[in-house]
């Protein structure tokens, strides 16, 4: 039988690796945890503790599964009270900037809170770039606007 020696730098790297695929992906805190325990293993072992392939990945185990069993639902909660829930609607009324020039009844780029949107010009007066407009209606990712 083959025994296999996993550095501890191996672990960190796989950590850093897993927790830069958290911040780099819309997954709900599932990959942090993963990328979490595997820097703990890898310091772990740079503290010195040996130990057998089998007994690391148990250990990665267990604290992976413990860390998404006690941490997930506290860190979700907790980023969902930072996250403002703005509906859609609460636009409406609101003043934005149009991007481009909008004929009436034509559709073109508006913006709002600092995004670009579609916008379609209800007026019934052309929107000159960079023109004021008010927001009547949201329609989807559409925005029904006219002049201000």
């Amino acid at each position: 039988m083959i025994a296999i020696y996993v550095p501890w730098w191996m672990w960190v790297v796989l950590g850093m690796v897993l927790l830069l695929g958290e911040v780099l992906t819309p997954g709900g805190f599932f990959i942090i945890f993963f990328g979490a325990a595997a820097v703990v293993v890898g310091l772990l072992k740079a503290l010195g503790l040996e130990m057998a392939l089998s007994y690391e990945l148990m250990l990665y185990a267990v604290l992976s599964v413990t860390g998404l069993m006690f941490f997930r639902k506290p860190l979700q909660k907790r980023f969902k009270q930072l996250t403002p829930n703005i509906a859609a609607d609460e636009i409406t009324g609101e003043e934005g900037k149009a991007i481009e020039e909008i004929a009436a009844g034509a559709t073109g780029k508006v913006e709002l809170r600092g995004t670009s949107w579609n916008a379609v010009n209800a007026g019934e007066a052309a929107l000159a770039k960079g023109a004021a407009c008010v927001v009547d209606k949201v329609t989807g990712l559409t925005l029904t606007v006219r002049a201000k």
